[in-house]
């Protein structure tokens, strides 16, 4: 899993494509994202959807660099909008969890 997220890390793409991509990841849902992109009806969980988000990138990515015409960008966008949101929800489980406060205990009052 941290695999693919430094794949990420090491990605280079243009500027404008990573900013518009941040800003649509905020209304990120995976249930609605997902099928749009995936040959699947069941959604994979977050390391295999970004596993496949990132072989359709490279393809997308491969069409922009050699300036086709089957490149199309808006598509493009929403896949790294699917691959941000999809890394967000892994980092999110590798986080550490806090652990709970202690509830102050207050002594019980005397009769």
């Amino acid at each position: 899993m941290t695999d693919l997220l430094c794949v990420l890390d090491t990605l280079k793409r243009p500027r404008l494509l990573i900013r518009a991509a941040r800003l649509g990841a905020a209304q990120y849902r995976r249930e609605l994202h997902l099928p749009r992109h995936l040959d699947t009806s069941a959604l994979p969980d977050s390391g295999a959807a970004l596993a496949e988000l990132i072989a359709v990138e490279a393809e997308l990515d491969a069409a922009r660099c050699g300036r086709r015409a089957d490149c199309a960008v808006a598509r493009h966008v929403d896949v790294m909008i699917a691959i941000m949101g999809e890394a967000r929800l892994i980092r999110a489980a590798m986080a550490p969890r806090p652990e709970a406060p202690a509830q102050a205990c207050e002594p019980a009052p005397v009769m």
